[in-house]
């Protein structure tokens, strides 16, 4: 099983493909994903990169995190499980 990975201060101009390329230096690349607004579509600056083992993943770590990508330090780290958040009650009002 591959390993997630967290890559942080993305420029907006990354693309997939290009993390795929500058990740593949390390290992393989299982899947990339850059994370988007819904309503935009314009990158949020920040995705994720699975690695296809845990070793590829932490040398992807120790040589690309705090790295220039387009003029911007990358932060790459291992990625921690989405913490469920808690909304808004359906049908409630701000009375402020």
């Amino acid at each position: 099983m591959g390993k997630k990975l967290y890559v942080g201060n993305l420029p907006f101009s990354a693309t997939e493909h290009a993390l795929t390329d500058t990740f593949g230096r390390y290992g393989t690349v299982q899947s990339v994903v850059i994370i988007t607004d819904r309503n935009t579509g314009r990158s949020k600056g920040f995705g994720f990169v699975e690695m296809s083992t845990e070793a590829e993943a932490a040398t992807a770590i120790n040589k690309l995190n705090g790295t220039q990508y387009d003029g911007r330090a990358m932060n790459v780290n291992e990625a921690q499980p989405m913490v469920e958040r808690q909304g808004r009650p359906t049908g409630s009002r701000s009375r402020y």
